[in-house]
């Protein structure tokens, strides 16, 4: 049996988004117990020409909504980048997941005879769907995943990699 490209990405970025907002539930605790305001990690970079941790929960829900939405024959739904919470930024993961899991199974059976143009450091860029996920999509998740991961171990909350990986079944 192959793998279909559904299985190949719902499931891959429910999983990273997922064990994303745990790491999220658990610098919003950090935050609440050294009694800092959360702005502090939300804003938070490692390097001053670098995007802030909310910048990286977007860029990975975005990513990941956009690919499976994309792959499904889609376009997905925009979200407005305007999260200034923790609790807003999870509402957006859960968001993101709800409409990943929400996509009709069925409309992704053509998708490896789709090709996906996307700008890519500002020039349109044809992918055909598989390069797309395993090229460009996922990688991005990752990507920000631990972007926002590193930014929050940098910044004391204690996490470790079973947090990034989540329960392995």
């Amino acid at each position: 049996m192959s793998l279909t490209l559904h299985q190949a990405s719902v499931p891959v970025f429910v999983k990273a988004l997922g064990n994303l907002r745990h790491v999220l539930e658990k610098g919003k605790a950090h935050a609440a117990a050294i009694k800092v305001d959360e702005s502090v990690l939300l804003n938070a970079r490692l390097f001053p020409d670098m995007r802030p941790l909310t910048f990286q929960v977007h860029v990975a829900t975005d990513m990941a909504r956009g690919c499976a939405a994309r792959l499904a024959g889609q376009e997905p739904p925009k979200e407005a980048d305007d999260e200034t919470t923790f609790d807003q930024l999870m509402a957006r993961i859960d968001r993101t997941i709800d409409y990943m899991q929400g996509l009709d199974r069925g409309a992704f059976e053509q998708a490896d005879s789709r090709t996906i143009t996307r700008p890519v450091r500002g020039e349109p860029r044809t992918f055909t769907a598989v390069n797309y996920l395993e090229q460009y999509a996922m990688p991005n998740v990752y990507f920000h995943c631990t972007t926002a991961y590193n930014l929050l171990r940098h910044n004391g909350v204690a996490l470790g990699k079973a947090d990034f990986l989540g329960r392995l079944d």
